[in-house]
Formats: C-alpha cells, structure tokens, sequence
C-alpha cells in the first residue's frame, strides 16, 4: 500500500499487520497509525493534521497522532511547586494554556539514535537551571499485531525531583466506538477548568467496567485505579484496539463535535504535584540525581472477523479543534 504524503515524511515502521509514522522534529510523536488487515489501511488514530499552508501556524503536537508525556502529565497550578528543597519554576507552554501542560518532551525536536524496519529508538536531552533537566527515552517498536512503546526518562539534574510519564493518544472515532477501562473513582473538577477538586466514585454514566459508548458530553478527567487494560470496539468496522500499560490511572478527553478522542495511559493524576499527600501519594517517582524510570505501553489490534466497513471519513479528518480546550 502506498503511504500517505505529510509535511514532514519522519521515518517509518511497517510490518504485514500495522504501519506508523515517526516524526522526531515535532515532538517525537506519531504521524500515522494504521492497520493494514484486509487489504485497506485502516486509521486507528486519527492522523496528523497538517498546519495551514500559509505558514501563519506554529508547530502544535495536538495536530499529530500521539505523543510523549515526559517528565509530567496534564497541567500544573500555581506557577510550579516546591519538592524536598527544590522549587520548580513553570510557566504556561501552549498558546491559550492558562496553566503549563503535559512537561516539554512534546514540543521539542527529538534525535533518532537508530532505525530498522520495525523499530526506532529517539532521545531528548533537555535543561532547564529552575526545572526538569532529563533525557528520555522513547523506543517504537511493531511486534506482529501490536505498537510497543518503551518512555524513560533519566534525571540529568542535581535536584531530586517527582517525574511522571504517560502517553496521548487521539483515537479516531470514525463511527463510533465502545471503551472498556476498568477503573472505580475519578478526579471531579467544577466544569469550568480540568484541575481536579474531589476523588469521588465514578458516575453510572461514566462507568467503563463494562463496555459503553462515550457519553456525548465533554469530559477532560482522570479515572483511576486503572488495571493497565481498555479496549476501544469499533464495531460497525469489527476491529478492537487493546491498550496495555504499567499504569494506574488514564485521562479521558472527549471534546465536542470531534472526530477522536483522547485515551491517555498515566501514572498520575492532573496537578498532581498540588493534590493532597505530594505528588509521590499520587502515582509520581522521585528521582534523584541519575535516577531512572521506565514506563510501556502496547496498543494492540484484534479482528472480529467481520467485513470491513470502512467509515466515511477514511479520506477526510480533521473535525475538531486540535488543541485540547478546556472544557
């Protein structure tokens, strides 16, 4: 099959099953992810979204197919944080953000360390004097019918500091989907912004122990504890993608009048930094000086078996505003 022509080719992945985009300058995200059973390339996520032609767009990760979340997931308040000792400075990082967003492996261009046909290995090294100072990691690697994803990230600074790791997703919709993701409480906020305000029980509505559609109002929330396992079920088109990972929580985005949704694998909720008990009572790793932490993920297809209907916007994405607007 004939790949698909961007902005920025990247490097690719492809084996019998499944064929993905690398795109090392823009956040070492993802470009395309696509089943390639019965003979049709199938999106799984909804693919990159070229910026305007007129070059009046600057570089925006929410336009790719997924990317990192490295050394933080989501939002931090108040300017940063105070950790044993150490104040962290953080200013706002994504244009109509109040608050800083999903650390800085996302907006930053990555070097590719290797290459072969199923795998690429990318690395990061950033420095901030008033916050994170890492490199990370991020291997891709096709295995049969799954997307192995290996993010690490080891502290190059000279201040113990929490780091927190995850992944995001935009999982096309196409016409419509199923979510199983097993997890009892999640992070209420007020509706009007995403930081979190109560751990409550889910909401009947919300509940995905069992498999249910995505309710049609916006969500932007944080479920938790997670087991490591959801499916997404398209079923008009028979095709399940499995998400696992060395997890425990997963933020849930479903924008209004899109055309994905956000399924985001991670180890700590929103503003966890800020929540009561620190940031290590919630699912982040202090690291010292040198230390090292390694998070996986697998996205893997499975078949029905039933015939393919391919949607009808195969050719054509891109409802939605890409950036990820607080509900």
């Amino acid at each position: 099959m004939r790949r698909p022509m961007i902005e920025e080719e990247g490097c690719w992945l492809e084996n019998t099953h499944l064929r993905v985009q690398v795109l090392p300058t823009q956040g070492g995200g993802l470009g395309r992810f696509e089943w390639l059973g019965r003979d049709v390339a199938f999106p799984l996520l909804r693919p990159y979204m070229p910026a305007p032609t007129d070059g009046s767009a600057a570089f925006d990760p929410n336009r790719l197919a997924c990317y990192a979340l490295v050394p933080w997931s989501n939002r931090i308040s108040c300017g940063g944080f105070d950790f044993a000792g150490t104040s962290v400075a953080l200013s706002p990082n994504c244009p109509g953000e109040p608050y800083p967003i999903h650390g800085s492996g996302w907006r930053r261009t990555w070097t590719m360390q290797s290459h072969i046909a199923d795998e690429v290995q990318l690395v990061l090294d950033e420095r901030a004097s008033d916050a994170y100072t890492y490199r990370a990691m991020l291997t891709y690697t096709l295995r049969g019918d799954a997307l192995e994803i290996e993010l690490c990230v080891t502290n190059t600074g000279d201040a113990t500091l929490p780091f927190g790791l995850g992944l995001h997703p935009f999982i096309a919709l196409h016409d419509g989907v199923t979510l199983h993701a097993p997890a009892a409480r999640v992070w209420q906020n007020d509706g009007l912004s995403p930081l979190p305000l109560e751990n409550v029980s889910v909401p009947s509505n919300w509940d995905f122990r069992q498999p249910k559609a995505l309710p049609s109002e916006v969500l932007n929330h944080c479920f938790l504890p997670w087991s490591g396992k959801a499916t997404v079920h398209w079923l008009r088109q028979g095709l399940r993608l499995h998400v696992l990972a060395d997890v425990g929580a997963f933020l849930l985005y479903t924008p209004d009048k899109a055309d994905f949704f956000c399924f985001e694998p991670v180890d700590h909720p929103i503003d966890a930094v800020h929540l009561p008990g620190g940031p290590l009572a919630h699912g982040m790793t202090a690291l010292a000086p040198s230390g090292h932490l390694c998070r996986h993920f697998c996205f893997r297809v499975e078949d029905d078996g039933a015939p393919l209907a391919m949607p009808s916007v195969t050719a054509t994405f891109g409802k939605g505003e890409p950036r990820e607007a607080t509900p």
